[in-house]
């Protein structure tokens, strides 16, 4: 009797083991499946860009002298006018003083040889040659002024000044040497290359009078907070690369953009009809992307998908899906080609939300 207590025991015990096991194997097959969406939706190509002041100079010596005078440092903002460099100007001040007394006595001579011709006294071609030399003297004297004004050197424009070329007080500059450079960056212009290809895509669905908006993506990884507006497209095609390069232009009223810097631009494309799936619902295999598909009988079936466009969380199927293809989308390192799941459907759109959400967390 005792000896059947115990079998009886031990068997419940088995069959509550495989009951379990069986309810544990039954909650792992539960995974989250989807279906592919196809819909109208507009991409971000992706192109790298080099960023430019829209007024970017060099300041040069305009003359030849010593340097003696600096009033700005590098990095400094300078309003249009402004005194930036000051070359020594004793030879040229000089120059100055003695072309205007020239000029004084040219005029003294003028005003005794016309009150001399008036009177009859001398002829009327030594008249002509005191006012030549009045003339002559007068272009000397605005020459002088001229070369003196060249030791001042001004801001043509409102802008930040560049490093200094390796001059001091007291360097010996020599006739257009390179003191520094000076950049407007109140507006930037955003340059980057296009395939011929894509050039056709943006020209079929935009003209060059509507103004097509664009992000800048900086190297920090982060969008610039102001949209960018493309404004010009060069002419012609670069025959070596097969691009034609485009320019873009975004207000910088923060001046956090510096003449100089590197980024992403990131170009609006229209797709219509295109396959989406989630790209966590994909997996690798020596470099090909695949998708386990959920067929008759709930088994599952690797497929290999070609990727037309990759998108954030999302990626557009150029080959190996239908819309009517139910796919795995959580799980894909649990289970096996041939397995049976039991699918659990989710939205696509609740899908994108979750992942969009976890990124921003």
């Amino acid at each position: 009797m005792k000896k059947l207590s115990f079998l009886f025991a031990v068997a419940s015990l088995v069959l509550l083991s495989c009951k379990e096991q069986k309810h544990i194997k039954t909650e792992e097959n539960k995974l989250t499946a989807s279906y592919p969406v196809k819909k109208d939706t507009t991409i971000f190509q992706e192109y790298v860009c080099q960023i430019r002041a829209i007024q970017h100079i060099e300041l040069r010596s305009l003359e030849k002298g010593y340097l003696q005078k600096i009033y700005i440092d590098e990095g400094q903002f300078v309003k249009k006018g402004q005194l930036l460099f000051q070359i020594l100007p004793l030879v040229y001040r000089a120059e100055t003083e003695i072309f205007a007394a020239e000029l004084s006595l040219a005029e003294i001579e003028f005003q005794n040889t016309k009150s001399l011709a008036d009177s009859l006294i001398v002829s009327k071609n030594e008249l002509a040659m005191a006012k030549a030399k009045l003339n002559k003297a007068r272009a000397d004297l605005n020459r002088a002024k001229v070369h003196l004004q060249f030791t001042e050197i001004r801001a043509p424009f409102d802008g930040i000044i560049g490093r200094f070329n390796e001059v001091r007080l007291g360097s010996l500059l020599d006739e257009g040497e390179l003191l520094t450079t000076l950049s407007d960056n109140s507006k930037m212009w955003v340059y980057f290359n296009v395939p011929e290809a894509a050039y056709l895509d943006f020209k079929s669905h935009n003209t060059l009078n509507s103004k097509v908006k664009v992000k800048l993506e900086m190297a920090n990884n982060e969008l610039y907070s102001e949209p960018g507006f493309i404004e010009i497209v060069e002419a012609d095609f670069n025959n070596e690369t097969g691009n034609i390069a485009f320019r873009a232009a975004f207000e910088n009223k923060n001046g956090l953009l510096r003449h100089g810097e590197t980024g992403k631009i990131l170009m609006p494309f229209f797709v219509h009809d295109v396959l989406l799936i989630p790209q966590v619902s994909t997996f690798e295999i020596l470099d090909k992307k695949f998708v386990f598909v959920i067929g008759a009988e709930n088994k599952i079936e690797a497929r290999e998908v070609q990727v037309a466009i990759d998108l954030p969380h999302v990626y557009a199927i150029k080959s190996g899906l239908k819309a009517t293809d139910k796919i795995l989308v959580e799980g894909l390192r649990k289970v096996k080609n041939g397995d049976e799941v039991i699918p659990v459907l989710k939205p696509f759109e609740t899908i994108l939300s979750e992942l969009t959400q976890l990124q921003a967390e």
